[in-house]
């Protein structure tokens, strides 16, 4: 807070019209800056969605591979079932052999038939989980291979962003440095107003000129008393029409503060 506070009050030791010369200097340091982000283009966008991409492929495989590892244990428990069926069904057989009359004959020969269709339930389950397998490996094999192809595709365009990245590293130190020294010629709120008006502008331009009795922005005409007060630089005058702040033309004529 307290930092905060004495670059506010730096800010403040300025005069209006060197605010106002500021803050153009610092949209005309920004659009250089948005210049080199047209280098890059669609790039840094490409990367991270293939990255994200990637990511869900990747969480799409793990889930995959969970499911075959949860069918492999149904599998071995239905195996494990058909042991235990078939080992009652020896034990009842050999119980008929002792039986007393026709009755407990016949409620171990139901006990046998079901054991047998238990048996028969489990093989037909196996069968199924073998053909469930089957198909999530191949849905394994097949987004490993997207995902290869993919990783391809993101190390290329990282390399090309980096690149680029290098190529502009040395513009974008500077531009970075003069940014920081226009801002703090500026006072927060003002920094702040800024900010919000070219965040919402579809071509980043806060701060335009007056051009031909126009906006330079939206190039609705300014009434010429208006003009006058923009050229006095005495007050910030924004866009009646597009809400961006007006600069004189004539700064493009002076030389930037050092």
């Amino acid at each position: 807070m307290a930092t905060s506070s004495r670059k506010s009050g730096e800010a403040n030791d300025f005069s209006t019209e060197e605010k106002i010369v500021a803050l153009y200097e610092l949209q005309k340091i920004d659009s250089k800056i948005d210049e080199i982000d047209k280098i890059k283009g669609e790039l840094p966008l490409e990367v991270q969605d293939l990255e994200d991409e990637i990511a869900g492929l990747e969480t799409r495989m793990a889930n995959i591979s969970a499911e075959v590892d949860g069918l492999m244990a149904s599998t071995k428990q239905r195996k494990e079932e058909i042991e235990q069926a078939k080992a009652l069904i020896a034990k009842y057989e050999q119980q008929q052999d002792n039986v007393r009359n026709n009755r407990e004959y016949d409620s171990l020969s139901k006990e046998i038939e079901y054991q047998k269709l238990e048996i028969e339930l489990c093989e037909k389950r196996i069968k199924e989980y073998g053909a469930d397998v089957k198909v999530k490996k191949k849905m394994i094999e097949d987004a490993q291979s997207i995902v290869a192809d993919r990783k391809i595709d993101l190390a290329a365009k990282r390399q090309e962003l980096e690149g680029i990245d290098q190529e502009t590293a040395g513009a974008m130190e500077a531009l970075t440095a003069q940014s920081k020294a226009a801002e703090a010629r500026i006072d927060a709120r003002l920094l702040a107003a800024y900010k919000r008006i070219r965040a919402n502008v579809r071509n980043g331009l806060a701060v335009v000129t007056v051009k031909r009795d126009a906006c330079g922005g939206c190039y609705n005409r300014i009434p010429p008393q208006r003009q006058l007060d923009i050229r006095m630089g005495k007050k910030i005058i924004v866009c009646e029409y597009c809400g961006r702040i007006l600069v004189s033309n004539l700064l493009d004529e002076e030389p930037a503060a050092e």
